[in-house]
């Protein structure tokens, strides 16, 4: 007979606890230094908004590395704000997607 017993996880304050099978097994927090930053967003219409928003979640470089040329404007960059919100969650303010749409094309 192949019984299955359910794994059930606690979380607190940093360690993780693992609880099945008559054991526990506890991992400890993990320490790491980030590097340096390498890229800052240029200068431009709305900055302050832009660093405000996206470095939440990520750095300059990935906007740096995203297509250029005269298709990549103001719809491109709608669209990259609207999957950062809706894709992968970002909380941007309805009143700042203008404001971030606005910068990128100008800048970018």
């Amino acid at each position: 007979m192949n019984r299955r017993v359910p794994l059930v996880l606690f979380l607190s304050l940093g360690a993780v606890t693992a609880v099945g099978l008559g054991r526990a097994v506890t991992a400890a927090p993990v320490n790491y230094k980030l590097p340096e930053e390498t890229a800052a967003f240029k200068p431009g219409p709305n900055l302050e908004v832009v660093q405000n928003n996206c470095t939440a979640c990520h750095s300059a470089d990935y906007v740096n590395i995203q297509p250029r040329g005269p298709k990549f404007k103001k719809d491109f960059w709608q669209a990259e704000v609207t999957k950062m919100i809706k894709v992968y969650g970002a909380t941007i303010d309805d009143a700042d997607v203008p404001k971030i749409v606005e910068y990128l094309a100008a800048t970018y």
